[in-house]
């Protein structure tokens, strides 16, 4: 498995190019889905959620009039995925906005993994195939010069884009994960110049661990790091969650040179909730980011795929 993710990394590395990162979420050991198609179907059956961040509350621009325009990020995240067992593997669904100023992207992903056995755990291999809006409003954009030839000419716009990510995820069930992504790995070029932000690949690595403490079972220490980079710039996320009885769970977070995050959550009969709470370290005067994330799973009985084990007396 190491070999494999180190193959690819060194494959995928020489190809990337500058652009802006994809969506961040401080929850993202709850939101794989989000960052890997390879783990669509690992669950306990058809799994739905949603996620709410506000990013840098508070933080505002004063436009010539005077008037104050909220320009802080806003992303919101609806998923869905389910095992599909006549395709040996699972399917999934993103829908997400996310609102930067004055430009307003909205994206629709389908997402499939093919999964197998490998050693005590399970692989999946996924494809992510995708479409973005962006839209820009160059209507409210504030020219550092008067009578500016480019931004007086141009109201709102907006280009429709096509892109696909892979995905490598692989899991031993209550000890550890590990995946490795790379999103917007191609995308179609866009029509408009004005929007022709071109969407360069961004690898994900994401890993956790599992364990209980010896003289308290009932809690569950739960460590986990997310590393993501354009090939430019690089951000890493180290957090750990205590959790009691898999029922309750609080902890901190780290997002380097970023921010520092309170965790808490809970689950009652398939239902989670979770919220994070991210206090600026950065030089960015806002007064934190809010995310409030919900789940609710459908649970399904999915048989195991059948694996085939040769006798020498049939050899």
């Amino acid at each position: 498995m190491v070999r494999i993710i180190t193959i690819i990394t060194f494959i995928i590395i020489p190809v990337i190019t500058f652009s802006q990162q994809l969506p961040q979420y401080t929850q993202y050991m709850f939101d794989k889905i989000a960052y890997n198609p390879g783990f669509a179907g690992f669950g306990q059956g058809i799994c739905i959620s949603g996620v709410m961040r506000q990013q840098w509350m508070g933080f505002t621009e004063t436009t010539k009039n005077g008037d104050t325009e909220k320009v802080a990020p806003e992303t919101y995240l609806v998923s869905i995925h389910s095992p599909v067992k006549f395709l040996r593997g699972g399917l999934g669904l993103n829908i997400t906005q996310d609102k930067i100023a004055y430009q307003n992207n909205i994206s629709l992903d389908l997402l499939y993994s093919y999964h197998a056995s490998l050693g005590s755990g399970d692989l999946g291999i996924g494809l992510q195939l995708g479409l973005l809006n962006k839209n820009i409003d160059f209507s409210k954009f504030e020219p550092a010069v008067d009578n500016d030839p480019v931004l007086n000419e141009k109201a709102e716009e907006s280009d429709m884009i096509f892109n696909m990510g892979l995905g490598l995820y692989y899991q031993v069930p209550d000890s550890y994960y590990v995946g490795l992504s790379v999103l917007q790995l191609w995308g179609s070029k866009p029509r408009m110049e004005s929007t022709a932000t071109k969407l360069a690949p961004q690898i994900n690595l994401i890993g956790g661990y599992e364990f209980a403490f010896p003289n308290a079972p009932s809690f569950t220490v739960l460590p986990s790091m997310m590393v993501k980079t354009d090939g430019v710039s690089m951000q890493f996320d180290l957090s750990t969650l205590v959790s009691y009885r898999n029922q309750f769970w609080g902890g901190v977070s780290y997002r380097y040179q970023d921010a520092i995050a309170i965790i808490l959550g809970m689950e009652f009969k398939n239902f989670n909730i979770g919220y994070s709470y991210d206090i600026n370290v950065s030089s960015i005067s806002s007064w934190g980011s809010n995310e409030i994330r919900l789940g609710y799973c459908f649970k399904i009985e999915v048989d195991k795929f059948r694996k085939v084990y040769r006798n020498t007396r049939f050899l």
